[in-house]
């Protein structure tokens, strides 16, 4: 999934697969995770917010079922 750049002092880069219904949100602290079940509607929402750390609060947080995946800024260990 590829992942696109945001303006937003919260997300960095959101990226969306229709066919899975999967998000993925990369954040400004360099942390990352999917949402499961994630409808095309809402992430069309998401992109289209005024602020979308303030949709990400009110509209996705804690109502997907999420996975934390790799840090952006990680580096080999």
């Amino acid at each position: 999934m590829r992942l696109q750049r945001i303006a937003s002092s919260v997300l960095t880069a959101v990226g969306y697969d229709a066919a899975t219904q999967t998000l993925v949100l990369a954040f400004t602290s360099g942390a990352v995770y999917s949402y499961a079940g994630f409808p095309a509607e809402v992430h069309e929402g998401l992109l289209a917010a005024p602020s979308a750390g303030r949709f990400f609060s009110t509209e996705i947080r804690d109502r997907y079922p999420t996975r934390r995946l790799e840090d952006l800024t990680a580096g080999p260990a």
